[in-house]
């Protein structure tokens, strides 16, 4: 029995540390640095149905304790995705799940019906909340947008399906409580949030795009807590991701309610965490006495609130 194998209703996955979709190329960037078959999972850049340039540049800043990025979905488009990448990716020995965005709902529907025939793809994940590109986050935004989106998908789509959901709304749980009840087998919580960077020497925005979507440890505590808040309201597994970038990090999301985990900006610049956060989190479920890691998911004990017994 592998003590770190998680699921998420109909997904699998050996062990909860995926690379989230945007910060680990198509792989091939990383196979130097990485040890792909060990991870739990790798998901690619997100995938449109036609070519993208992206956005102008520049495309990144640093801030405080994050990064603050428009990258614009630059990416080849579904076509050579699957010409020229999706064999690639499958070959590495690990859960490939495919992240799409549509302009609107019906290209969700076309791209996820291309994607269904190929059954060795472990899930498609819906990025409905990009900040970066017009459209893209109104999705998730929404109850009802979320919903139509991964109805559409489900009804021509077999694979597991997650849907990646904006921070930037009033109540995340409104939209986590829609994707589930609409087909979702799990939540990833959260994309970035939007904001800015100025130069005011210049009297000028810093990036080409003037907004973008910040990640990194400033979003952690942020990120846990709408982890907790989904947690606590909808049944739904929860992949989280926002600012990890140690063991400490990992275990945190996954007492507050996490399934599994996506390491993302840190892997601009330590490329091999990934891979060592396996081993560690072997080593954690050991020293904490469990024989799964499963049995630390959502272990989290909150405060008794019902105030003075007499």
């Amino acid at each position: 029995m592998n003590p770190l194998e998680v699921t998420l209703n109909r997904l699998h996955l050996r062990n909860p540390i995926l690379v989230a979709s945007g910060t680990f190329g198509y792989a091939r960037e990383m196979q130097s640095f990485a040890e792909f078959a060990r991870l739990g999972g790798i998901i690619p850049k997100t995938v449109t149905p036609l070519p993208r340039i992206g956005n102008p540049p520049p495309r990144t800043v640093e801030t405080a304790s994050g990064l603050l990025n428009s990258i614009g979905l630059d990416n080849d488009g579904i076509e050579a995705f699957l010409d020229k990448h999706l064999t690639y990716l499958l070959g590495l020995g690990t859960a490939i799940i495919v992240n799409i965005a549509g302009h609107d709902i019906a290209e969700f529907g076309q791209m996820a019906k291309r994607l269904n025939p190929y059954k060795e793809i472990a899930a498609v994940e819906l990025n409905i909340s990009c900040p970066n590109v017009s459209g893209g986050v109104d999705f998730a935004t929404e109850p009802k947008l979320t919903s139509q989106v991964v109805s559409e998908v489900r009804a021509v789509c077999d694979l597991p399906l997650i849907a990646k959901l904006t921070p930037n709304v009033t109540r995340v749980v409104d939209i986590a409580a829609a994707a589930a009840e609409a087909g979702a087998d799990a939540v990833t919580l959260v994309n970035t949030f939007q904001g800015m960077a100025v130069d005011w020497k210049k009297r000028k925005p810093i990036l080409g795009n003037v907004l973008g979507g910040l990640s990194g440890p400033a979003i952690k505590p942020l990120a846990l807590r709408i982890v907790h808040q989904v947690s606590q309201a909808v049944k739904v597994p929860i992949i989280g991701v926002g600012g990890i970038q140690s063991i400490d990090d990992v275990m945190e999301f996954l007492i507050t309610g996490a399934t599994a985990v996506q390491i993302g900006t840190a892997n601009f610049y330590d490329p091999t965490l990934a891979s060592r956060l396996v081993d560690q989190l072997a080593e954690v479920v050991k020293s904490q006495g469990c024989q799964r890691v499963t049995e630390l998911i959502g272990t989290l004990q909150l405060p008794n609130r019902s105030g003075c017994q007499k």
